[in-house]
Parts: structure tokens; C-alpha cells; sequence
């Protein structure tokens, strides 16, 4: 296996302080890039920043650390994408480019957050635990979760959080979130030391959120 522990493999954690998000870089571990799978037929894009080739959705050799608290990294360190519905919709699923480390459980929990102050509010749904994740340095797959449809405001902004438990099966994850190069700086949101933060950046976590839109 091409990953390994972090502080064992040709993984580079680029140094950053505070609360900035841990950006790491990787060898691409297959040149084949595969396509996503297939969303449910009848969905819609709320959001996406995913590339617009369904084999270069994302940079597979570029990510955000996402960690649990019990992992080797021995800190939390969860993302979040915000995202704006541009009308009145449906979420009924998130397409995220989280990829496994090959250390700790292979899963991650996926929810959708409300927006407080500029970051992460209030819980509006899931967790829902991905498994299974693809390896780090590979694309195309996506982590997908499904949920029950949440209704969701035009103009208002909400966050796609990934992030695992704080104790028991999952904690122990240690993976990142692959990202895309964007032309304007979104805010990235960072959660660490049991606070989220955000700050504005080019890459932001690769995903894009589907549903319904009356």
C-alpha cells in the first residue's frame, strides 16, 4: 500500500500554525483515474466545484489532513465546504473527494451544518459514516453520503462538514480532503482544538451537493 502512517511515508504535512488548515501533498499513487459513481437518477447540482472532466474532478496529489482525535496525528483536524443554494432546494446527497491514509478505521462522518458567524452552526443532518474510502492520490471516486431531503434556503449559506467521532470506531481516521484550485477565495473551514475556524484560501475541499430544486 502507497500510504502509510505520517510519520513514516513520503507524505509532506507543509507547516502552518494556529488554526489554518494542514495542507498535504502526496505522489499520485495511479496514474488511471476512474470516473465518480453515478448519482440517482432525477438529482440536481446545488453546488459542485468539481472539475468539469469526470476522470481530473479534482488535484489527487493535494489535500486538507482530516484526522480524529485518536489517531497518530493525535489531534482532530476536521474540514467544511460552504455552499450557497442559489433557489429554494432539496439536499439529498453530498459527493466529497475524502480519501483514506491507510491508517485508523477507513471511514469518515458527513453532515450538513447550518452557518454561524462564518462557520459551522448548528447541526441540520447526519452524521452519515462513509466507509470504504478511496486511497489518497487517486481519483476519481467520491465519498458519497445520502440524506433524508433537508430543505434549504436561496442566498443562505450552509457547510458540508467532514469529521469523524470524538471517541470509539472512527476516531482513530486519518485521511484528507483532496482540493480544487478556485479563481476567487472562498473561506475554508478548519475545525481544531474544539473550535471551528476559517480562513480565505484558492483550494477549497472538493465536493458538490445534490438534491431537489422545485
Amino acid at each position: 500500500m502507497f500510504v502509510c502512517l505520517l510519520s513514516l511515508c513520503s507524505l509532506t504535512l507543509l507547516a502552518q500554525t494556529g488554526q489554518s488548515p494542514r495542507v498535504m501533498h502526496t505522489k499520485e499513487g495511479s496514474a488511471i483515474h476512474v470516473p465518480p459513481q453515478e448519482p440517482p437518477a432525477g438529482l440536481k447540482t446545488i453546488y459542485s466545484n468539481l472539475g468539469k472532466s469526470k476522470t481530473d474532478l479534482y488535484l489527487d496529489t493535494w489535500g486538507y489532513l482530516l484526522s480524529g482525535p485518536n489517531s497518530g496525528v493525535g489531534v482532530a483536524y476536521f474540514d467544511a465546504i460552504p455552499f450557497t443554494p442559489k433557489s429554494d432546494s432539496h439536499v439529498s446527497e453530498v459527493e466529497v473527494a475524502v480519501q483514506y491514509l491507510g491508517a485508523g478505521a477507513n471511514q469518515v462522518n458527513l453532515s450538513i451544518y447550518s452557518n454561524s458567524g462564518g462557520v459551522p452552526g448548528t447541526l441540520l443532518a447526519g452524521p452519515v459514516t462513509v466507509t470504504n474510502l478511496p486511497d489518497a492520490g487517486t481519483c476519481c471516486t467520491l465519498a458519497v453520503a445520502s440524506f433524508t431531503p433537508l430543505a434549504v434556503t436561496a442566498a443562505t449559506q450552509y457547510w458540508v462538514v467532514g469529521d469523524t467521532p470524538l471517541t470509539g470506531t472512527g476516531s482513530d481516521f486519518e485521511g484528507w480532503w483532496a482540493f480544487v484550485v478556485q479563481g476567487t477565495t472562498p473561506p475554508v473551514g478548519t475545525y481544531y482544538e474544539e473550535s471551528w475556524s476559517t480562513t480565505p484560501g484558492l483550494e477549497e475541499a472538493a465536493g458538490e451537493v445534490l438534491g431537489t430544486i422545485p
